[in-house]
């Protein structure tokens, strides 16, 4: 009987690597910290006696901004955690690349408040502007994610020994569509409304929550029950 033909090693030495926990401690802390700082926006207003529900009325954008962000931030988390169960060490090429992604999550709050603010005393052209502004950090966000997988298909020696080149392949499929799709999204913002392109910001929120461990059946299926103990 044949053997079965092995994958293809990528010519030259083998990375050096080192645990994955200090790095997966770090990011997780960052992940805390961002989504503690979103809710510094929201404020308890001033208010007149009998004019307290009135006043939180007022402060409704601030609180839809912060969902938004907090769920986005949370999607995020919970890529980050299914992509560090590819790997079974790190290297410093791979800490570089996760401090690009961690670079990203940090800058979240920022587009939350110009958001917050644009829905609370804005015009539709302020709002225009806050919209693009937030899914141009989102599409930006999803370049680093790409190169990950791309550097992991590349050095088949930092995969986890239950992965393979098509569960990466199948992974690096996501934020190929988070570039585009948010981008599409702004320009959907700003050329048609903005209000629509909110909505498409949140809608692509939930395709990388449902999608957090790829986006084929099969890789759902081993999400579940193929992961490390």
């Amino acid at each position: 009987m044949s053997a079965a033909p092995e994958e293809v090693q990528p010519s030259g030495p083998s990375p050096r690597l080192a645990d994955i926990g200090r790095l997966a401690a770090f990011s997780d802390a960052v992940f805390a910290i961002v989504i503690t700082l979103l809710v510094l926006d929201l404020r308890v207003p001033e208010f007149h006696e009998g004019q307290l529900a009135a006043s939180l009325r007022e402060e409704a954008p601030s609180f839809l901004a912060f969902v938004v962000s907090f769920v986005y931030v949370g999607v995020l988390w919970l890529n980050h955690h299914a992509v560090l169960q590819l790997v079974r060490g790190t290297t410093l090429a791979l800490n570089w690349i996760n401090l690009a992604i961690l670079f990203g999550v940090v800058l979240i709050p920022f587009p939350t408040m110009v958001l917050a603010s644009a829905l609370a005393n804005g015009d539709t052209d302020d709002l225009r502007v806050a919209v693009v502004l937030y899914a141009l950090a989102a599409a930006l966000m999803s370049a680093p994610w790409l190169v990950f997988f791309a550097y992991l298909r590349r050095h088949p020696a930092l995969r986890a020994s239950h992965v393979g080149q098509d569960q990466v392949r199948a992974q690096q499929a996501r934020p190929i569509i988070g570039l585009v799709l948010f981008g599409l999204t702004g320009l959907l913002g700003w050329i048609v409304n903005p209000l629509f392109g909110l909505l498409g910001i949140v809608v692509m929120i939930i395709y990388h929550g449902f999608t957090s461990e790829g986006v084929r059946a099969g890789t759902f299926q081993w999400g579940r029950t193929g992961r490390r103990g």
